[in-house]
């Protein structure tokens, strides 16, 4: 029985600081995962590194110090984060793929990163059965599990759709960031409230080109993962490709996927992914 309450009083005090953390957070980064949230990390820690002066390069690793996870792990979350309240240049944004909840985020504003559905379940089919091992199966099986598939993309969208509603949101797709992403990172800054230092971002923006940021996950990979760095299927910087699902599903995956997202989603989360290009 003691041990039982310790859980319980463990998980009631996590979620009391990560509440006092939301409360002080000027902006969370929002997406589902494989939705290109490591690239724009990246280039965001790179242009804060600079107008915060930070001193040491930015890497995969130190990334994590500007730009934290919204959690307390003491490398990759909130702990790591450098700034404090300190530093009134660097905005004190939080990354999160978790599900919406109003009362784990507040009200506070949110970026949400989007990317076209075809896209992201084929590199979350590479995800879970190169990177993290937790997936068994052909992509056809993949596409219809309920807890990594479809079907748990569509429940996310939903979810986070319905809450955008009540907050200041900017969406950013991961196709218009790959159009032009001096331009969208821009837009993404101001949204933040930041002054654009139009060197600093230029600077961003060339660091997190996708074949640099492939050449430092081969050397440097990330943080907490422990993956074949040599298989080019297995990285996090896998393809970087708009539209490479076409590369990977056949007509009949293709139509089941396209089918799932215009029966299942919502129209505010059909508006959501149709910033991304695709509409259903």
């Amino acid at each position: 029985m003691t041990h039982i309450f310790w859980r319980a009083w463990r998980r009631v005090e996590r979620r009391a600081r990560l509440t006092a953390h939301a409360a002080r957070a000027d902006a969370f980064l929002i997406s589902y995962p494989k939705s290109g949230r490591t690239w724009f990390r990246y280039v965001l820690a790179h242009y804060f590194a600079s107008v915060g002066g930070v001193p040491e390069a930015i890497d995969l690793h130190n990334m994590f110090s500007i730009v934290p996870n919204f959690d307390l792990d003491p490398v990759r979350g909130i702990p790591a984060y450098r700034f404090g309240t300190a530093n009134n240049t660097v905005p004190r944004v939080f990354v999160s793929h978790l599900d919406y909840q109003a009362s784990r985020f507040l009200r506070r504003p949110v970026i949400m990163m989007v990317r076209d559905p075809r896209d992201v379940i084929v590199s979350a089919f590479f995800h879970a059965t190169r990177h993290k091992h937790r997936f068994q199966g052909s992509l056809s099986d993949f596409i219809r599990d309920r807890e990594h598939g479809m079907p748990a993309m569509v429940r996310y969208l939903n979810r986070w759709a319905d809450g955008l509603s009540s907050r200041a949101h900017f969406v950013l797709s991961y196709e218009s960031l790959s159009a032009d992403t001096e331009e969208q990172t821009e837009a993404a800054l101001k949204f933040l409230g930041c002054q654009i230092d139009r060197q600093a971002l230029r600077n961003a923006v060339e660091a997190g080109r996708f074949d640099v940021m492939q050449d430092r996950e081969r050397i440097e990979g990330i943080p907490a993962h422990d993956y074949n760095r040599n298989d080019v299927e297995s990285l996090r910087m896998r393809r970087g490709k708009v539209g490479g699902f076409r590369d990977y599903l056949d007509d009949a995956q293709l139509l089941e996927v396209e089918r799932l997202c215009s029966a299942n989603l919502t129209p505010a989360a059909k508006r959501l992914i149709g910033h991304t290009g695709l509409e259903v």
